[in-house]
C-alpha cells in the first residue's frame, strides 16, 4: 500500500511549561514519530553522536547549506549556529515518518513560511503564578534571572496567534491527551490519506 507522506509538527513553549516531559512521552508512545535532528557548527560534547544528537558540520558546510536554501530555519547562539535541514526533513517525510521540531517562536514562524503545511502547536502554562512556581522549584536561577525568564516567557506567549493549536498544561495527563489527539487527528487528514484512499478505490 502506498505510504502516506509524514507531517511536520513544531512544538513551542516558554521554559517551565513542561514541554520536554511531553515531548519525551510523545516520542515513546506514538509510532512513526521521530525527533528532528538539527545541524550545528558547535563541536560534539562528550557522548554525543553524529546523526543521532546532531549533525555536526563546519562553518563552510553550514554556509553552503544557507546559500543553497538547504535550511528550513536556523539560529545563531553565541558563536555557534543551529538549523533544520530541508533535505533531511523531506527524506523522513517521504518514508512516512512524522517529524517533531522543538523550537522557539521565531524558528516556528520561519518553518511555517518555508513549509506552510507544517502544524504549529503552542504549549501554555495555566497562569504566570504557576509558571513562576515551577521555575522557582528548579532552584537553578536567582530571583533576577527568574524575572528575566518570565519577561521572555510573556514575549513568547504573545506569539500564540501564529500557531494552529494551543494546549494548556495545567494537568500533565490532560495536556498529553490533547497533544496526542492532535497528532492522531492530523494523520487522518485528506491531504495525507489521499494516496491510501486512491489505492483502496482502485481495488473496486
Amino acid at each position: 500500500m502506498t505510504a502516506c507522506q509524514g507531517n511536520v509538527y513544531v512544538l513551542s513553549a516558554p521554559s517551565g511549561a513542561g514541554k520536554s516531559t511531553l515531548v519525551r512521552r510523545l516520542l515513546e508512545k506514538l509510532p512513526d514519530l521521530i525527533f528532528s535532528i538539527s545541524f550545528t557548527t558547535r563541536p560534539p560534547r562528550e557522548g554525543e553522536v553524529h546523526g543521532k544528537d546532531y549533525f555536526f558540520v563546519d562553518d563552510a558546510t553550514f554556509d553552503a547549506m544557507l546559500a543553497e536554501d538547504g535550511l528550513l530555519e536556523w539560529v545563531q547562539v553565541y558563536k555557534n549556529r543551529y538549523g533544520t535541514g530541508r533535505a533531511w526533513i523531506q527524506e523522513q517525510r517521504a518514508s512516512g515518518k512524522d517529524i517533531l521540531l522543538d523550537i522557539e517562536t521565531v524558528g516556528a514562524k520561519n518553518v511555517k513560511a518555508a513549509l506552510p503545511e507544517a502544524i504549529l502547536i503552542f504549549l501554555l502554562p495555566p497562569t504566570a503564578e504557576e509558571l513562576t512556581r515551577r521555575l522557582r522549584g528548579r532552584g537553578t536561577e536567582t530571583e533576577e534571572q527568574l524575572t528575566v525568564r518570565l519577561q521572555h516567557a510573556r514575549h513568547e506567549m504573545e506569539q500564540f496567534p501564529h500557531y494552529d493549536y494551543l494546549v494548556v498544561n495545567e494537568d500533565l495527563e490532560d495536556a498529553y491527551r490533547q497533544l496526542e489527539s492532535i497528532f492522531v487527528a492530523e494523520r487522518s487528514r485528506l491531504a495525507r490519506m489521499r494516496p491510501i484512499a486512491d489505492h483502496i478505490l482502485a481495488t473496486f
